[in-house]
């Protein structure tokens, strides 16, 4: 057990606390979880409600638990943490792990489609998937039906398979795939965000896919219909600064439209065959899309802003530029004017008050059930 991991945990497990906030406590307190975890009651200006976090005993139970599971935890800006997934300014604080973690560290590709998929993008799916493999590639999906239990299954025909999934690990979804997630955990790797026992509601799948796309190098899109949630992956991939890729369909077929949109928008890469996806996937990630925070490790801490007894001021400006549409915590700033860790500080208060949320892509928006503060 990293010395890190219980205070990490007890900070990533405080209520009003995300991964963006997890983020800006730990810059502004220089790397320390156990620092931030004692000054949480004093570092909101906002008076409505303290923070409940974890106990001591709770935080432990949780490591034993997922221990018992056969699970580890791998802790935001330690060597065992996937390196793709770090580079997110919204990457988990902690991700609770089955299986070989090393496999995180590997290429990976990303392939996402409808869950209600034809038997012809099924076949296409395992086919490209045990063909990546075959390549040295590890292919990474969600679990669900359709075009994601498809990847897996052609991905372990020839290695090792990623499934992130939106719920607890000791909650497999959709139940079928049950021994599905168990085969993977023994030949690959499972990672879940959420806490055991957590169920798979619907607002978990977008951070969800942020973390399928965010440990891949690109991602491979087969079968989607218009405004479908696989459209939340190609986003972020974009977002991301991953590589995106599509299999064209039939124009007749629904499932097929918006997968042919972002061929026709010229958003990514035609794929037919496993080649087209290794002749333009990269080494590295060809930029990070909106971030704005200081890197995991030693580059936590921040110096203390010359603004930082403004903070009055900046909560104003941050607030009037709010409202309930997500916006990018990048354009903030620069609307702002004031420094980044000033306006870090006060997006932390009030995400801590609950009059803020965070969102996948590094945006930030007013509570949709708050009414808008004067």
């Amino acid at each position: 057990m990293t010395p890190a991991l219980i205070p990490s945990l007890r900070l990533a497990r405080t209520e009003g606390i995300g991964p963006i906030g997890f983020r800006r406590l730990m810059r502004r307190f220089d790397g320390d979880a156990a620092a931030a975890v004692s000054a949480l009651p004093s570092v909101t200006q906002e008076k409505v409600r303290a923070p409940k976090t974890p106990s001591l005993a709770q935080a432990e139970d949780e490591v034993a638990a997922l221990q018992r599971l056969g699970g580890q935890f791998l802790v935001l800006g330690t060597p065992d943490y996937p390196p793709l997934l770090a580079q997110l300014g919204d990457a988990p604080p902690v991700l609770a792990v089955l299986g070989d973690p090393r496999i995180l560290h590997r290429r990976a590709v990303a392939i996402v489609g409808a869950r209600n998929a034809s038997n012809n993008g099924l076949r296409l799916a395992e086919a490209l998937a045990a063909d990546l493999g075959g390549a040295g590639l590890v292919t990474v999906s969600g679990l669900a039906r359709g075009i994601d239990g498809a990847a897996h299954q052609g991905a372990l025909h020839v290695g090792p398979t990623v499934a992130a999934i939106a719920g607890g690990l000791d909650r497999p979804y959709p139940p079928e795939h049950a021994g599905l997630q168990a085969r993977i955990a023994e030949k690959g790797c499972v990672v879940a965000e959420a806490p055991l026992g957590t169920a798979p509601i619907a607002k978990h799948f977008p951070r969800r896919n942020r973390v399928v796309v965010g440990l891949s190098l690109g991602c491979l899109v087969v079968e989607a219909a218009p405004q479908s949630g696989t459209l939340i992956s190609a986003d972020l991939a974009l977002d991301y600064g991953r590589e995106l890729f599509a299999v064209p369909g039939s124009p007749l077929d629904p499932r097929c439209r918006g997968s042919n949109n972002l061929l026709r928008k010229r958003e990514a890469h035609l794929v037919e065959t496993a080649e087209d996806v290794l002749r333009h996937l990269p080494e590295l990630p060809g930029g990070l899309g909106p971030d704005g925070f200081a890197e995991p490790g030693p580059g936590w801490g921040a110096d203390a802003p010359e603004d930082w007894n403004q903070l009055g001021a900046v909560r104003h400006a941050v607030v009037s530029l709010l409202s309930h549409t997500p916006t990018p915590v990048d354009d903030l700033v620069r609307r702002c004017q004031f420094s980044i860790s000033a306006v870090l500080a006060v997006l932390t208060e009030l995400e801590l008050a609950g009059r803020v949320e965070s969102h996948p892509g590094n945006r930030v928006g007013l509570l949709a059930d708050r009414p808008r503060p004067d």
